[in-house]
């Protein structure tokens, strides 16, 4: 059965220097408080993995928490680039990063494999691409009974896999809604899991199309109120626009970047 404990100590407990960390959440519930607290416990070397990374990412990469990225689109949506994320890898600042870039399909057939305790996932999504020249985890292969040539990528299995969600019961089964990504998947595909929630209730009421991880597929979970803002979770609270724009000129600049860190880490001049 899932622990309930604090952010803090989650973050203390599951996640380790040297880990692949997935944070996940598609456009609404991305855990940028798990995120946050990952960056004040000073997580360094970690392989970062998501399928769209996002600001929270780039704060990540900033604080020097990430030697390697692995993705299939990054950006600030809506607004335009990741500038930790781009001097980080034009630059080497405030660490090299190293990149290993996938498209979505890629990257959510990686977790459906992992999840699946399979070595690779199958697909015909990289035919016609440059990738496969670019990412050595893109393979050809050939298939068995009808000799097409497809692509294949190796199974993701992050040591810890961080999502949020609307809400778990005392027993730490968790309930999500909304526009809903490869949570589950990401999820499974662990070896150790980490869910943030809005409110730990009682009891979980039904819901239509609502996403149910079992207690015993999450090794955590945290009540974390407003832990998906500046993205938005269906039912509690939406998008904060401005906090995106406004990210824009604190991640474009490194002295601006930097104060902006001092303050979250509690560092002070």
């Amino acid at each position: 059965m899932a622990e309930l404990l604090s952010l803090e100590e989650g973050v203390a407990r599951l996640v380790h220097d040297g880990d692949t960390v997935a944070l996940e959440g598609f456009t609404h519930l991305i855990p940028v408080a798990a995120g946050q607290e990952i960056i004040r416990q000073r997580r360094r070397d970690l392989t970062l993995v998501r399928m769209t990374p996002d600001i929270v990412y780039d704060q990540l990469i900033g604080a020097g928490c990430a030697r390697k990225l692995i993705f299939s689109w990054g950006g600030n949506p809506g607004v335009g680039s990741l500038h930790r994320f781009r001097d980080a890898v034009q630059h080497d600042w405030p660490v090299p990063l190293e990149i290993e870039e996938h498209s979505h399909a890629g990257m959510a057939n990686r977790y459906v494999a992992g999840a699946s305790g399979l070595p690779f996932a199958v697909l015909r999504g990289y035919t016609g691409t440059d990738l496969p020249a670019q990412t050595a985890t893109i393979k050809p292969i050939t298939c068995p009974f009808t000799g097409e040539r497809l692509t294949a990528v190796p199974a993701l299995n992050p040591d810890v896999t961080i999502v949020h969600a609307q809400r778990a019961d005392r027993d730490g089964n968790v309930q999500m809604w909304g526009i809903t990504g490869v949570q589950k998947e990401a999820v499974l595909a662990a070896k150790r899991s980490l869910v943030t929630v809005e409110e730990i209730v009682g009891e979980l009421e039904p819901r239509p199309g609502a996403v149910v991880l079992p207690s015993w597929v999450v090794t955590a979970v945290a009540e974390v109120p407003g832990g998906a803002k500046p993205s938005y979770a269906a039912g509690y609270y939406e998008r904060d626009n401005a906090a995106y724009q406004a990210w824009d000129e604190v991640g474009r600049d490194r002295e601006e970047f930097t104060k902006w860190l001092n303050e979250l880490t509690g560092v002070t001049a």
